[in-house]
C-alpha cells in the first residue's frame, strides 16, 4: 500500500510534470488574455518555466522542505506553475487573497512566516510594503515578464539549469496552507497534506465521464472565474483538469458580457462558478430576450415550456441553439458549490440544455464533500459524499459529521482550535445541518453558527427564510439574521431580521419600504409564523461578501445596527 500511494504521489503531484509534458506536449495548458492579446502555455511550457521556479528555490533561495511560500497574485499561468514549483522543492504553499486589506496580508503572512513572498506586477507596490514590514521575508518575486519588473528579481530571469533531482515529501506532509474567508471571524490556516490531495483527485476521477461526455474526442476548454487561492479552484479547477489533459483558461473580469466573448473566442465547454454568478448569467438572458421583438418572446415562452417535457439535453440545446451560439456552441454545463443554489436558477439552466451539477465542500476537506453529477440528478441535493468519506448525521444537533483522508492535517499552529473541529475518534464537525436520504443523497439545510433561537425556544435557520423570500423579483439581494431580542434582555434569543437590497424599478420610490415590507408579508404566508421576519432593513449598497461570494452574514448584521 506504501509503495502504491508512492506511485500516486509520483503520478499526481511531484511527477506531474513529466508524464503530462509527455502526453500533452504542445498542447495549450493554460491561457490568460492581457492587454496585448491572449498568454497561453503549453503543457511543455508550464513544466519548463515549473522546474526553473522550484531550482532557484532550492539551489539560490536555499528553501528546506516545509518552508512557507506565500503568493499574492491574480488567476494567471505563472500562479500555476509557482504551485507545481513549490511541490518539486518541498516548501508548503500558501496562496492569498489579493481583497485583503495590507494590514489582513500582514496578520496572515505573520502567522505562516513565509521566506519567500510571490507577487504580481499589480501587487508589487503591497509586496515590497510588506517585505520592509516583515523581517521573515528573505526574497521578493515578481510573476511577470513586463517592464514593470524594474530592479525585482522575476520568475522569467530564472536560470534553465535543470537537473531532473527534486523533493519527494512523506504523503502526510503540508503541502498547501489555505486560509479561509474569515465569514464568522478572523481566518485560519488550513493545512493540506499530499495525502488529502491525492485522495481528492483519486476520488473525483470517476465525474469525468459525467461533466465530460466528450472527453476522448475532442480537445476540451475550460474557463476559470474562481480566484486560485481557493481552495477549489486549485484542487479541481487547475490540478484535477491539468490532469485530464485540459485547457483552462483564466479571465480578470466577472462581467457576463466579457465573460461570453471568451466563451466563445476559447470555445469553452465547462466553467466552475459560484450560484450568485449564475443567477447574474440568467438574469443577463432573460433581459436580452425581454427586449427582443415580440414574436422571439413569444416563441422562447413556448419552447421553455415545451422543453419541461423533453428529456434528452441535445434536443433542448437545438430547441434553443441562438442562446447556446451566444455561449460559443460548445458550453454544456458548470460545477457550481460555495453557497446555496436557486432551484429556479438551475432549472432554467437544465431546461435550455446546460447541466449544472452542485456540489458542496470545505476547506477542511480538501475540499470536495460531494457533486450531484449521477444519473439520479437532484438539484435540491448536493448529491452523494465521495467514497473517500464517511458520513453521518448527528442525532442531537443535526450536523453533519465528516471522517476520511480527505480531512485537513488541522489548522495551521492551532491545535485548540482543531480539537474544537475534530473530535476524538477523527470526525470532522463541519458546523452544517444536513440531511441524508436513503440513498445517502446529502442534503445541506442550515448553519449552525447562523441558527437564530427565538424567545420560545425554536431554531430558525436563515437560509430556508432565504430560500423563500428570494423568489421575489423585487428583491436584489436579501440576508436573514438574527438580532437581540429587546423584549427578553435577561436571555439570548433573537428575533428574525432581514435585510434586502430593492430591485432598481423600486429602490428610488417614496414607499419602497411600504412595497418591501407587503412582499416580505405575503411571500411569508408559505412560512411557519414563527419563521417570518420581524425587523426589516432596506440596503442601498450591495451585500458585504468574500471573495467566493460568500455572504457576510455578521457583517450585514453590523450594517443592519448602524441603521
Amino acid at each position: 500500500m506504501k509503495n502504491k500511494r508512492r506511485r500516486l504521489i509520483e503520478k499526481n503531484v511531484l511527477m506531474f510534470l513529466e508524464n503530462k509534458t509527455n502526453r500533452f506536449e504542445n498542447k495549450i495548458a493554460l491561457g490568460t488574455r492581457t492587454q496585448y492579446g491572449w498568454k497561453e502555455f503549453t503543457y511543455k511550457g508550464v513544466g519548463l518555466l515549473s522546474r526553473k521556479i522550484a531550482n532557484w528555490m532550492i539551489k539560490e533561495a536555499g528553501l528546506k522542505i516545509g518552508d512557507r511560500v506565500a503568493v499574492i497574485c491574480e488567476s494567471k499561468p505563472e500562479f500555476g506553475a509557482c504551485f507545481f514549483a513549490s511541490a518539486l522543492s518541498g516548501t508548503v504553499f500558501t496562496p492569498l487573497d489579493i481583497k485583503l486589506t495590507e494590514h489582513e496580508l500582514c496578520s496572515i503572512l505573520s502567522d505562516c512566516k513565509p521566506r519567500v513572498l510571490f507577487v504580481s506586477a499589480n501587487f508589487i507596490n503591497t509586496g515590497q510594503k510588506l517585505k520592509e514590514k516583515l523581517d521573515f521575508i528573505e526574497e521578493l518575486v515578481l510573476m511577470d515578464d513586463s517592464p514593470q519588473c524594474g530592479p525585482y528579481k522575476t520568475i522569467y530571469n530564472f536560470e534553465n539549469n535543470y537537473e531532473g533531482k527534486f523533493r519527494r515529501r512523506n504523503l502526510r506532509s503540508g503541502a498547501l496552507l489555505i486560509y479561509t474567508s474569515g465569514t464568522t471571524g478572523s481566518p485560519k490556516g488550513v493545512e493540506i497534506s499530499y495525502l488529502n490531495m491525492i485522495t481528492q483527485l483519486e476520488s473525483l476521477e470517476w465525474v469525468k465521464d459525467y461533466i465530460f461526455p466528450e472527453y476522448g474526442r475532442e480537445d476540451i476548454s475550460v474557463l476559470s472565474i474562481l480566484p486560485m487561492n481557493h481552495l477549489f479552484e486549485l484542487t479541481v479547477g487547475f490540478s484535477l483538469f491539468m490532469n485530464w489533459g485540459l485547457s483552462i483558461y483564466y479571465t480578470q473580469s466577472l462581467r457576463p458580457k466579457d465573460i461570453l466573448s471568451t466563451m466563445c473566442e476559447k470555445n469553452v465547454h465547462f466553467m466552475i462558478v459560484v450560484p450568485a454568478f449564475l443567477k447574474l448569467l440568467k438574469s443577463s438572458i432573460e433581459n436580452k430576450i425581454n427586449t427582443s421583438p415580440p414574436f422571439i418572446r413569444t416563441s422562447f415562452k413556448l419552447m421553455y415550456y415545451l422543453a419541461k417535457f423533453i428529456p434528452f439535453t441535445g434536443i433542448k440545446r437545438l430547441m434553443f441553439k441562438n442562446i447556446h451560439n451566444s455561449f460559443g456552441g460548445k458550453f454544456t454545463g458548470c460545477i457550481t458549490g460555495g453557497a446555496p443554489l436557486d432551484i429556479n436558477v438551475g432549472k432554467f439552466f437544465e431546461r435550455i440544455g446546460i447541466k449544472v451539477f452542485h456540489g458542496y465542500g470545505l476547506s477542511e476537506t480538501s475540499p470536495v464533500v460531494s457533486v450531484n453529477c449521477e444519473n439520479r440528478h437532484n438539484l435540491a441535493s448536493v448529491g452523494r459524499p465521495l467514497k473517500c468519506f464517511d458520513a453521518k448525521i448527528d442525532k442531537n444537533t443535526g450536523e453533519l459529521l465528516l471522517r476520511g483522508l480527505s480531512v485537513m492535517k488541522g489548522y495551521y499552529n492551532r491545535p485548540d482550535l482543531t480539537n474544537e473541529v475534530i473530535d476524538k475518534d477523527g470526525w470532522l464537525h463541519t458546523g452544517d445541518i444536513a440531511k441524508l436520504d436513503k440513498d445517502n443523497y446529502l442534503y445541506i439545510t442550515g448553519r449552525i453558527k447562523s441558527m437564530i433561537v427565538l424567545s420560545g425556544g425554536k431554531k430558525v435557520f436563515p437560509e430556508e427564510v432565504e430560500s423563500v423570500l428570494e423568489k421575489s423579483p423585487k428583491f436584489k439581494e436579501l440576508c436573514v439574521f438574527g438580532i437581540k431580542n429587546k423584549k427578553n434582555s435577561n436571555d439570548n434569543s433573537e428575533d428574525i431580521a432581514i435585510a434586502i437590497l430593492p430591485s432598481d424599478d423600486i429602490a428610488q420610490l417614496d414607499n419602497v419600504y411600504d412595497i418591501v415590507r407587503q412582499e416580505v408579508k405575503q411571500l411569508s404566508q408559505k412560512l411557519a409564523p414563527y419563521k417570518r421576519p420581524v425587523n426589516i432593513y432596506i440596503l442601498k449598497e450591495p451585500l458585504p461578501r468574500t471573495t467566493t461570494r460568500k455572504v457576510k452574514r455578521n457583517s450585514v448584521k453590523e450594517l443592519a445596527a448602524v441603521k
